[in-house]
C-alpha cells in the first residue's frame, strides 16, 4: 500500500490522546509518517500537497526539512559570497538582509521548518508584521527578503515551492505603482540639498573630502565602486572613468557586480579639475586607490557612510548626527540618475552609465521621473506633429 491514513491512540498522565497518521512512501521508496490532529487534515494534506510533491519528486520529509533560521544562514552566506556566480552583493544589501533576518523574520518564523511554510502562514506573518507596528513600506521590504531567502533554499534543494512569492499581492483601491517609487527630497537629495552638500565639501579641511563627494555626486557610482576606484581607470585627459573593479564588504578588490557594471562614465569639467588637484596631493599606496586611507588602504563602507557622507551632511544642515545621515552613499546614485533625466538624456544612455543590466531595470527604478505628456491627447498631438507637422 503506497499510502494509508490511520488513527493512533496512546495514554498520557492526563488521559488518552489521539492523532491521525499518514503512512506513505517517499520518492526513494522509504516509508514515512506525518502526523495530524484530525483525520480530515491528514487526508487534505495528502490530496492537496503530499501526493503531488511525491509524484513530482519535490517532497521533503519533516525529519529532513531545515528551519527558516537554518535557511537564513545559507541565505546570508550566499549574499556574502555571491552564490553560483561568485559575485558578492553590496555591503549595504547584506547589512539590510541581516537586519531583516535578525529583527523581523527569525522572531516570528525562525523555528518553523521550510516544509511547514504555507501561503497561509506567510500571510499570517505579513499581517503580524503590520500589527507589531512596521510600516507598509517596511513590511513590503521584509516580504521581499523572505522570498529571496526561500528562493536560495529552493535553489539548494531544501524546499520545493517558494510560498512567499505565491502569496497574492494586496491591492487597495486604485493603488498606483508610483506611490512606492523613489521621491526626490525624501529618498534621494534634491538640487538644493546637493548644492548644500557640495558647499560643505568645499569647506571641509580634509583634502580627500571634496574630490570624494564630488565624485559621488557627479558619477552615479556604487559605494563599492567608489571605494575600489584606482587611478589607472581614471583618464583625466579624456575626462572619463573606466570602471573595472570594486571593493567588496571585506575591503578586497575584485570584479564588478556584473558585466554591465563595467562602463565608461564621462566627467564634468569641475570634477576633472578637482581630481587633478587631488592626484597631486593624494596619499600614495601600492593599491593605486583614488580615495585611500591614511595608510594607503581601502576605506570601509562605514567610513564612507559616517566619516565622509555623514559628516558632510551634518555640516550642510541635513542631519544632526553623522552616524545617521539623511541620505546614504547609495542615494547619490539615485540623485545622479534623476539629474540625468532632468537634463533630457535618453533612457538608454542612463542605463549604460548606471551600469544596469537591462533598460527595464532603469525604467523599474526611475521610470516615474521621466517627463510625460499631461494626457493621452497631448501625446497623440506630439506624434502627429513629429510626422506631418
Amino acid at each position: 500500500v503506497r499510502m494509508a491514513v490511520r488513527k493512533r491512540v496512546w495514554e498520557t498522565k492526563n488521559g488518552p490522546k489521539e492523532a491521525w497518521i499518514v503512512d506513505y512512501a517517499d520518492t526513494t521508496g522509504t516509508r514515512r509518517q506525518k502526523t495530524f490532529p484530525r483525520q480530515k487534515d491528514a487526508k487534505a494534506w495528502w490530496n492537496t500537497q503530499g501526493a503531488a510533491e511525491i509524484a513530482g519528486g519535490t517532497h521533503t520529509p519533516d525529519s529532513q526539512s531545515k528551519t527558516v533560521a537554518e535557511a537564513g544562514e545559507l541565505w546570508i552566506r550566499d549574499a556574502e559570497t555571491g552564490g553560483g556566480d561568485g559575485t558578492p552583493l553590496e555591503t549595504s544589501t547584506v547589512r539590510q538582509y541581516r537586519q531583516h533576518l535578525r529583527l523581523h523574520i527569525l522572531p516570528l518564523l525562525g523555528r518553523v521548518k521550510l516544509n511547514k511554510m504555507t501561503t497561509a502562514r506567510v500571510a499570517a506573518f505579513r499581517n503580524k508584521l503590520g500589527e507589531q507596528g512596521r510600516s507598509p513600506a517596511m513590511v513590503k521590504k521584509i516580504m521581499v527578503s523572505l522570498g529571496s531567502l526561500i528562493a536560495v533554499a529552493q535553489e539548494n534543494g531544501l524546499v520545493a515551492r517558494n510560498v512567499a512569492r505565491e502569496l497574492p499581492r494586496r491591492r487597495r483601491g486604485h493603488e498606483k505603482r508610483h506611490q512606492s517609487a523613489l521621491k526626490v527630497g525624501e529618498d534621494l537629495p534634491n538640487k538644493k540639498e546637493i548644492r548644500a552638500i557640495l558647499r560643505a565639501a568645499d569647506a571641509d579641511k580634509r583634502p580627500i573630502v571634496r574630490p570624494l563627494i564630488y565624485t559621488l555626486v557627479f558619477t552615479g557610482m556604487r559605494a563599492s565602486e567608489l571605494r575600489g576606484l584606482r587611478w589607472a581607470d581614471v583618464d583625466l585627459r579624456a575626462g572619463v572613468i573606466n570602471l573595472r573593479q570594486r571593493a567588496d564588504f571585506k575591503n578586497q578588490l575584485g570584479s564588478l557586480k556584473s558585466a554591465s557594471a563595467e562602463r565608461a562614465i564621462p566627467l564634468p569639467p569641475i570634477l576633472i579639475n578637482t581630481l587633478k588637484e587631488w592626484k597631486l596631493a593624494r596619499r600614495k599606496g601600492e593599491l593605486d586607490i583614488v580615495f585611500p586611507t591614511a595608510k594607503g588602504g581601502i576605506h570601509s563602507q562605514s567610513n564612507l557612510y559616517i566619516l565622509f557622507v555623514g559628516a558632510v551632511e551634518k555640516a550642510a544642515g541635513l542631519c544632526m548626527n553623522p552616524k545617521q545621515p539623511k541620505y546614504s552613499p547609495h542615494t547619490f546614485r539615485h540623485a545622479y540618475a534623476s539629474l540625468c533625466i532632468d537634463q533630457g538624456l535618453s533612457p538608454k544612455w542612463i542605463q549604460e552609465k548606471m551600469g544596469h543590466s537591462t533598460i527595464a531595470m532603469t525604467y523599474d527604478v526611475y521610470g516615474h521621473l521621466f517627463p510625460a505628456p499631461a494626457d493621452d491627447a497631448a501625446a497623440m498631438k506630439q506624434i502627429q506633429a513629429s510626422l506631418i507637422g
